[in-house]
């Protein structure tokens, strides 16, 4: 019998074990690598190869085989970490320039006004704050 493959107690037969990131999987259910193999990139169709090597540093991480070639993952990797994380926009991180509905001076706050409440600077909230008492809530 080859190495790699297993004899069905139910069918009589031989299988082939599963494979994973480009193992096989043994007899006593240890990772044999088979090569570099050949995959096609989701995004750009191109065919990248997977080495060896590389398949070493996935199954010992437990990650999967790549779905991307190399140019494809750094570019969803760029455009992940522009994005500001934690899927805010840029406009929102920057702030929204307003009118104080108080002074009337111009100001930018960090999040986008609904227009049913009024908007003020840094010190007429705080001077707002202070004369509802609830200047320190917690």
């Amino acid at each position: 019998m080859k190495k790699g493959r297993s004899l069905s107690k139910k069918a009589g037969r031989l299988e082939e074990p599963a494979k994973t990131a480009g193992f096989t999987e043994g007899n006593e259910g240890t990772k044999e690598m088979v090569g570099d193999i050949q995959l096609t990139c989701s995004d750009c169709g191109r065919e990248f190869t997977f080495t060896a090597a590389d398949q070493s540093f996935y199954q010992e991480r437990g990650y999967s085989a790549p779905k991307r070639c190399k140019s494809c993952r750094q570019a969803k990797k760029a455009d992940q970490q522009g994005g500001g994380g934690g899927g805010y926009s840029s406009r929102s991180m920057g702030g929204t320039s307003v009118t104080c509905s108080s002074c009337g001076q111009q100001t930018t706050v960090p999040f986008e006004p609904r227009g049913d409440r009024p908007v003020y600077c840094r010190d007429c909230f705080q001077a707002q704050k202070a004369q509802s008492g609830r200047g320190n809530r917690y």
